[in-house]
């Protein structure tokens, strides 16, 4: 048990280094914006999203009403809702409900292509190692950025920004080089995302929405075109 907790913590550790470094900067953009170094801490706390959090300080400062922050959220975050079915296939028969509603509050991007990069099913020990490191690391990150407040140039803290995108290509080229299958999906998404955001009408469609429809179009045409056989435990049956 012990030692699938640690593999876990092992796993989450890159994704912990990468999550101080965008949460430095949304605790710097929080602060610039007019929020106290508290209110940026207790988001990341209860909101681990990035985009949603950024999405959500401009409405905040400005004085929306609950009704647009629920809807900005929803639309930007309904991707994870995909991610968290895709996840819970590769779970044991251990893991309950409250197992899974405590997972899928850390299930982000990032978590979400280590678990399923795993080769055989996950455990819910393994799972807590995992989402421990990217959720401490998002607070410890934000905090950082907080206190620091808006020292920094703007340039730093763009560059900043840019390691969150460095450390998911970083996870998803491992297995798109092995596989030609999942290669082809994520080259498949890269076009159609380039698409929704270069086209003059679909650039407005929402960036929460076109990532779904790219990776569900990517996803049944690959499993249309190189379907993936598995073999069934008939003493599972």
């Amino acid at each position: 048990m012990k030692k699938g907790f640690f593999r876990g913590v092992a796993d989450g550790m890159p994704i912990f280094f990468g999550y101080i470094s965008i949460g430095f900067a949304f605790g710097i953009y929080a602060i610039s914006s007019g929020l106290t170094a508290k209110q940026g801490i207790l988001i990341s706390l209860f909101n681990v999203t990035s985009a949603g959090q950024f999405a959500a300080v401009p409405i905040m400062v400005s004085g929306g009403g609950i009704p647009q922050l629920m809807f900005s959220q929803f639309v930007i975050n309904m991707r994870y809702a995909l991610m968290s079915v895709s996840l819970s296939q590769k779970f044991d028969n251990k893991i309950n409900l409250l197992d899974r509603l405590i997972i899928a509050f850390v299930n982000t991007d990032e978590v979400f292509a280590v678990a399923v990069s795993n080769k055989n099913k996950v455990s819910k020990i393994y799972m807590y190692g995992l989402i421990l490191p990217p959720y401490f690391g998002w607070a410890i990150g934000t905090a950082l950025g907080a206190i620091a407040g808006n020292i920094l140039p703007q340039v730093v803290t763009s560059a900043l920004t840019l390691a969150i995108y460095g450390m998911f290509v970083a996870i998803v080229m491992p297995p798109a080089r092995e596989n030609k299958a999942c290669g082809m999906s994520v080259l498949i998404a890269i076009v159609l995302s380039c698409i929704f955001y270069f086209v003059p009408h679909l650039s407005s469609i929402p960036s929460g929405i076109s990532v779904i429809i790219s990776a569900v179009a990517a996803a049944l045409i690959m499993a249309a075109v190189s379907p993936i056989e598995t073999e069934v435990d008939i003493g599972e049956t």
